[in-house]
C-alpha cells in the first residue's frame, strides 16, 4: 500500500507535486500577479538576437537571456529537490540536466526559425520570408529527438554520462499535470460556441477512444503480433491524443517505460508528416466546407500543437481561398475553433480512459482463475499523475466558470503556465533520444510499430475522422462578414 513516503519518492507523484506548483503560480493571475511571466518564450526568428523573450508583456524590460538564465534556475531547484527525494545523485543530476536544459533549448530555438516553423500567410509576410516548410514550433522537439539520438548512438559515453538527468517520463508527466490548467480554460471557451461544435466534441470521444482505439489495438494484434502490453500504448498514442495518452495508458497497464517512450516519438514525427499535406488537402477538397475540414483536423491531427497549428493553417487557407474564388469572406476563427473544440472534449477525456484501462487489466486482463483484485491494486497502477491533471482541469475550469469576468486573467495565467509545459515537452524528446539505442529499437521492433502507425493512421483514422466530420457539418459555414 502507498506510505507517506511514497509519495514523495516516485516518478508519478512528483510529476503531480510539480505540476501544480506551476498551476497553483498561475494562479496569481486571478489576483493580477504575473507570478510566471518572466519565463522564457521561444518566438518565430530571423534575427537570432529576437529569437527568445519573456512571456509576459509585464516583463518586458527584463532582458530575453537573463529571462531564459532565470527559466534554467528554476527549473534546476525544483527538479533538483525532486531529484534528492527520488535518491538521485546529486551532483550528476545537476551536470546531467545542465548540459540537457541547454541542448534542448538550442533545439527549440533552432525549430522556431522561420523557414520551419513559420505556418499562416501572415506569419510568411511578417518575417519576409519567401517560402517556409510550416512546422510551427513542433519542428523544435524533432529536432531535440534528432540530437538525442545522435548523441545516444554516435556518443554513447557522452548520453551515458547524462543518464542522471536523462528523464522523459518524469518531465512529459509533470507537462500532462500543466496541460489540465489550458484545456480547463479552452474548455469554458469552447462552452460559448455554438451547440452543434460541443455536439461534435462529444461525438469525437466516441470516435477516439471507441472506434479509433479498439481497431489500432486489434490490428497491433492481430495483423502485427504485439503483445497487449505494446498496443494499447500503441493504439492510445496512435487514436487520441498523441504523447499524453500513451504516457497514461502506459502507466494503467505497467508497461516497460520504453514503450510509451517510443510510441511518443513516433506521435510526434507523424503529426508533423499530417500538418505538411492534411490542411492543403482540406483546401483542395473542402474549401466549401469550411467546418468539416476544422473538425478533420481535431479528429486526424493527434498532438495538440500540430492539431491546433493545422487548424490554424486550414482556417487560413480556406478563407484566402473562399475570397479570392467565390468572393464570400469568412468571419475569422471559426474554423480554429472547431478543431480546438475536437481536441478539448478528447484530451478531457485522458484521465477517464486511463482509469477504465486500469481497472481492466487489473479485473480482466492479469486477474488469475478465483482471484479477486482489491481495489488498492487499482490504485497502485493508475497513474497518479493523471489525478494532477485532473485536479488542475477541474479547478480551472470551476474557476472560470464562477468568475467569467475574470476569464483574460486565466488566458494570461494557462498561458504562462503552458510555455512550462511546451518546455517539460522539448526536454521529453531530448531524454527520449539520449536513452533510445537504434540496435536496442530495432530489436524491440521499431519498424513493426512504424508499419502499424503507417497503417492505422492512413488506412482508417484519417478518412474516419474526415466521414465523421462531414456527418455533422455538412453545410454548416461559419458567418460571413457583411452577408
Amino acid at each position: 500500500m502507498a506510505t507517506q513516503k511514497g509519495r514523495f519518492n516516485t516518478e508519478d507523484w512528483w510529476a503531480v507535486w510539480l505540476g501544480l506548483l506551476v498551476f497553483v503560480l498561475s494562479l496569481g493571475s486571478f489576483c493580477g500577479l504575473d507570478l510566471l511571466g518572466w519565463v522564457v518564450a521561444p518566438r518565430i526568428w530571423v534575427d537570432l538576437s529576437h529569437s527568445i523573450a519573456p512571456f509576459s508583456k509585464s516583463y518586458a524590460g527584463l532582458n530575453s537571456f537573463l529571462s531564459l538564465f532565470l527559466t534554467y534556475l528554476a527549473f534546476l531547484v525544483v527538479l533538483l529537490i525532486g531529484a534528492a527525494l527520488l535518491g538521485l545523485k546529486k551532483g550528476r543530476f545537476i551536470y546531467g540536466f545542465t548540459v540537457i536544459f541547454w541542448v534542448t533549448y538550442a533545439c527549440v530555438i533552432a525549430g522556431s526559425y522561420a523557414n520551419i516553423a513559420a505556418n499562416a500567410p501572415g506569419d510568411i509576410k511578417k518575417f519576409n520570408v519567401g517560402w517556409s516548410l510550416r512546422l510551427t514550433g513542433e519542428s523544435g522537439l524533432i529536432i531535440a529527438l534528432l540530437v538525442g539520438l545522435f548523441l545516444s548512438n554516435l556518443m554513447p559515453r557522452f548520453a551515458a554520462s547524462l543518464a542522471e538527468a536523462a528523464k522523459p517520463e518524469w518531465y512529459i508527466k509533470t507537462a500532462i499535470v500543466i496541460l489540465g490548467c489550458a484545456v480547463g480554460v479552452k474548455a469554458v471557451t469552447a462552452m460559448g460556441l455554438a451547440t452543434r461544435l460541443m455536439f461534435l466534441g462529444l461525438c469525437a470521444i466516441v470516435v477516439a477512444y471507441l472506434i479509433y482505439w479498439a481497431l489500432v489495438y486489434l490490428a497491433a494484434r492481430t495483423w502485427f503480433g504485439f503483445s497487449r502490453e505494446w498496443a494499447a500504448p500503441l493504439a492510445s498514442g496512435i487514436s487520441i491524443c498523441g504523447v499524453s495518452a500513451a504516457i497514461a495508458t502506459g502507466g494503467a497497464i505497467r508497461a516497460r517505460p520504453i514503450i510509451p517512450v517510443m510510441v511518443s516519438s513516433l506521435v510526434v514525427v507523424f503529426a508533423v508528416v499530417e500538418l505538411l499535406f492534411l490542411p492543403f488537402l482540406a483546401q483542395t477538397f473542402l474549401s466549401t466546407q469550411p467546418l468539416v475540414a476544422g473538425a478533420w483536423m481535431g479528429l486526424a491531427v493527434k498532438t495538440d500543437g500540430a492539431a491546433v497549428a493545422s487548424g490554424q493553417i486550414v482556417d487560413s487557407l480556406i478563407a484566402a481561398k473562399a475570397l479570392a474564388v467565390h468572393h464570400i469572406k469568412y468571419e475569422p476563427g471559426w474554423i480554429l475553433s472547431t478543431t480546438t473544440t475536437v481536441k478539448v472534449f478528447i484530451d478531457i477525456f485522458i484521465g477517464v480512459w486511463a482509469f477504465i484501462l486500469a481497472v481492466i487489466w487489473c479485473s480482466v486482463i492479469e486477474s488469475k482463475p478465483g482471484e479477486r483484485i482489491r481495489a488498492v491494486e487499482i490504485w497502485h497502477r493508475f497513474p497518479k499523475f493523471i489525478i494532477g491533471y485532473a485536479l488542475t482541469f477541474l479547478i480551472m475550469l470551476v474557476l472560470c466558470l464562477k468568475l467569467p469576468g475574470e476569464l483574460n486573467a486565466a488566458k494570461a495565467g494557462s498561458g504562462a503556465a503552458d510555455v512550462f509545459r511546451s518546455l517539460f515537452f522539448a526536454l521529453t524528446f531530448l531524454s527520449i533520444g539520449l536513452v533510445t539505442n537504434f540496435r536496442k529499437l530495432w530489436e524491440e521492433g521499431i519498424g513493426r510499430l512504424a508499419a502499424v502507425y503507417v497503417v492505422s493512421l492512413f488506412g482508417f483514422i484519417i478518412w474516419i475522422g474526415l466521414a465523421i466530420s462531414w456527418i455533422f457539418f455538412h453545410g454548416v459555414t461559419p458567418p460571413i462578414v457583411g452577408g
